[in-house]
């Protein structure tokens, strides 16, 4: 195992792949260059691969994603950096109408196997149109996969099987984690999509989170088991497909559940888990699912605003009460 910054293991990944398979290229806005991206995660690739497998584009996200989904029908394995989460709205007919739908239109024939990686950025104060997250947009967009890491370790090996995927795939990476180091295995490994995993094993409740908000979950875990109260974390890490059978397993094991995403509350990813909970387990449990989410509303450009939408340890704390009351 190698100690690794999740920066820098996305950037591993990106470097593996496209030494192992000459289809896969970069794309987006200031990959290479003097910027070698905004978050510094295609650092150097554009000097090592050159300027037609780093791709800089103007700023279009649109045409990113056109570019990126017209490569893909013809067999190339392209990775479009969307710069922001929001900004996927801009390439929403690229991604929504076309990259979700060509395999079915094709009756199977044409896949489209592009990564389009976003960065959410919930917690910086940038404003409403460089901030949130379209997750619950993508969830309910047939064809599109979606992966959403927590750790380096994750960040390699589900952008390794993203890109490997014959599917589109959103990968989402939270701007709050590129610094967070994490050992790597350091031998070839893939981390497959529609595979949850337990970060921490308890027995009263169980915590459901993705991304950096798995994190928060652990801190919170932490702090309840001085009193007493042994909770589960479950990193659910691929949003799309998501793993039902670990999701079930967990919440008959502790008959309590709390499910925590940043973002709006309504239509969320959270509400998709609470409903495949309502669905096939509500017999197993000891009380009402508690859903721990942002309100419906714009992320503010205030910092004092900010910071009273945001979720983070304490909320989960006050979740996990509610949930073992």
């Amino acid at each position: 195992m190698k100690n690794m910054k999740y920066v820098e293991a996305i950037r591993e990944a990106l470097r593996e792949e496209m030494l192992r398979d000459k289809r896969v290229f970069l794309i987006g806005e200031a990959l290479g260059g003097k910027q070698e991206g905004v978050f510094k995660v295609t650092a150097g690739l554009q000097q090592e691969f050159g300027e037609e497998r780093v791709i800089d584009t103007p700023i279009s996200e649109a045409a990113i994603a056109g570019a990126a989904v017209g490569a893909a029908v013809f067999g190339m394995r392209p990775v479009a950096e969307i710069m922001f989460g929001n900004l996927l709205a801009l390439c929403g007919d690229e991604i929504h109408n076309q990259a979700g739908k060509f395999h079915y239109l094709s009756g199977g024939q044409v896949n489209v196997p592009a990564v389009f990686r976003v960065t959410t950025w919930m917690r910086l104060v940038s404003g409403p149109h460089h901030c949130g997250t379209l997750d619950a947009w993508m969830l309910n967009t047939p064809g599109i996969k979606i992966a959403a890491p927590a750790t380096p370790a994750d960040a390699k090996g589900l952008m390794k099987a993203s890109i490997r995927d014959d599917d589109p795939v959103v990968f989402i990476e939270h701007s709050a984690l590129y610094g967070i180091k994490g050992s790597v295995p350091e031998e070839e490994y893939i981390t497959p999509l529609g595979k949850a995993d337990i970060k921490r094993k308890g027995n009263d409740v169980t915590v459901f989170a993705y991304g950096i908000v798995v994190h928060d979950a652990l801190e919170a875990a932490q702090d309840l088991s001085k009193e007493g109260i042994d909770v589960e974390v479950v990193d659910i890490r691929s949003l799309k497909p998501l793993d039902e059978d670990l999701i079930l397993e967990s919440v008959k094991k502790t008959g309590r559940v709390v499910v925590a995403n940043e973002g709006p509350k309504t239509g969320g990813v959270g509400a998709e888990i609470s409903a495949i909970i309502a669905e096939n387990a509500i017999n197993f449990l000891d009380g009402p699912i508690v859903r721990v989410a942002g309100p419906d509303t714009p992320q503010p450009a205030n910092e004092i605003l900010l910071n009273a939408i945001s979720i983070g340890k304490h909320e989960i704390i006050s979740g996990v009460k509610k949930a073992t009351a």
